[in-house]
């Protein structure tokens, strides 16, 4: 399909680790960003090894998908110390850009590689042009601007900065109550430092407000008896508002969730690519197909909003609990197709009757019953009850290999 040639939009899904890599490159991304063991903002999730970082970039490379290498953490002295050795990996590695915010980190990179691509993080941020305007003098070849500003503010920056420098910005995921994800609290409470991948979250915790002299004795500042979420925020959905975010002069679509799962990533990228489908088709009238808008309920999330985007938040925190909306399971992966039968890996537990919800790379979900399944050997079985085993369900056509069956009602995604 042609893509509207007078605004194309990058979609930009996260790795959290080679798995997660096909799955983003499979379902539909324009491009993926990952980090290796250090200096990326997610020390949680997996991670790509070296060896790992290479294997994931060819398989990227062979499907025309770019790779970015976030080295994003705020390094002290003695880590800085091991960046040019990581560096020289990703230069080997075929690493298409870096995203940076210490400028120090950017200096080390440029020392090693000349015309090294430079994307300055969030973590740097970006509220203004001017700003903007001094990193495209240094060199930059993409800003992802703050979180905190609305689409008026983005298009200023846009209309006041080279042409040549890109604008990325976040669209879907976790917010963060901290100014652009830079937060001293968790360091401060738990010694785990968010500005270096460490966050333990504490803006998710429950909080009740105390008395100097009454120590012990809690005072409900919520609508519940279990404390107050005071900052926990909401999670970010743009889906709706791609046409918003073109006229705004935004060039890339970032999705958040480096440390989701597998399922997230997937369903994340198969509905902004069909929703970025719908908006080459028709700019002019775009409005998010209608089962876009079901896949992205059926991840793990929190309160969907639209953070800034349209100026101060309204009801952006959900103040009763820091829990997540968990509609649907993995009942299993499609491996193959053999004798008018899907080969699916087994993931949770079902039975005949169940409903599943298929989800495969590049398309619209489709429903069927399973009626008759089988194990490896060919007995009919009633009960598909071993996660890992191999299964067997009679079906139509061959449904593509990775394509995710999906059950509703099992909150183990």
């Amino acid at each position: 399909m042609d893509k509207n040639p007078k605004h194309s939009l990058e979609l930009l899904c996260p790795a959290g680790d080679l798995t997660r890599l096909y799955a983003a490159v499979d379902y539909g991304a324009d491009a993926v960003y990952l980090a290796g063991e250090e200096f990326g903002m997610r020390t949680a999730t997996a991670n790509f090894s070296n060896d790992d970082l290479v294997t994931g970039i060819q398989y990227a490379h062979k499907n025309n998908v770019p790779v970015y290498v976030t080295c994003n953490t705020v390094p002290h002295n003695d880590e800085i110390k091991r960046l040019p050795q990581f560096v020289s990996v990703c230069k080997e590695a075929g690493a298409d850009a870096f995203i940076v915010s210490d400028l120090g980190t950017i200096s080390v990179i440029r020392s090693l590689i000349k015309d090294a691509r430079i994307h300055v993080s969030v973590q740097a941020g970006i509220v203004n042009y001017e700003t903007a305007r001094y990193f495209a003098d240094m060199g930059a070849e993409r800003i992802v601007v703050a979180r905190e500003l609305s689409l008026d503010e983005i298009a200023e920056i846009r209309i006041k900065t080279p042409k040549t420098l890109k604008i990325e910005a976040f669209v879907h995921g976790a917010m963060c109550v901290s100014y652009s994800g830079r937060c001293l609290l968790s360091s401060y409470m738990t010694g785990r430092d968010a500005n270096r991948g460490d966050c333990a979250q504490p803006c998710r915790w429950s909080y009740a407000l105390m008395e100097e002299k009454r120590p012990g004795q809690y005072f409900d500042i919520s609508e519940t008896e279990k404390g107050s979420y005071i900052l926990n925020a909401n999670d970010l959905c743009m889906v709706e508002h791609l046409d918003k975010l073109a006229a705004a002069g935004v060039d890339s679509l970032k999705i958040e969730g480096r440390a989701k799962s597998h399922y997230y990533t997937a369903v994340t990228a198969n509905a902004y690519r069909g929703a970025l489908d719908e908006y080459y088709r028709d700019s002019t009238h775009y409005k998010a197909p209608q089962w876009v808008l079901e896949e992205l309920s059926k991840i793990s999330h929190r309160h969907y909003s639209t953070g800034f985007y349209f100026g101060k938040p309204q009801n952006e925190q959900t103040y009763s609990h820091a829990g997540y909306e968990r509609d649907y399971a993995v009942a299993a992966v499609v491996e193959g197709y053999q004798d008018g039968m899907i080969l699916a890996r087994l993931k949770n537990k079902f039975s005949l009757g169940q409903e599943l919800d298929c989800l495969e790379p590049k398309s619209p979900p489709t429903v069927f019953k399973v009626s008759k399944m089988f194990d490896s050997s060919g007995v009919a079985i009633q009960v598909a009850p071993h996660p890992m085993n191999l299964i067997k369900i009679p079906f139509e056509r061959p449904l593509k290999t990775g394509a995710l069956l999906r059950m509703k009602n099992n909150n183990q995604n």
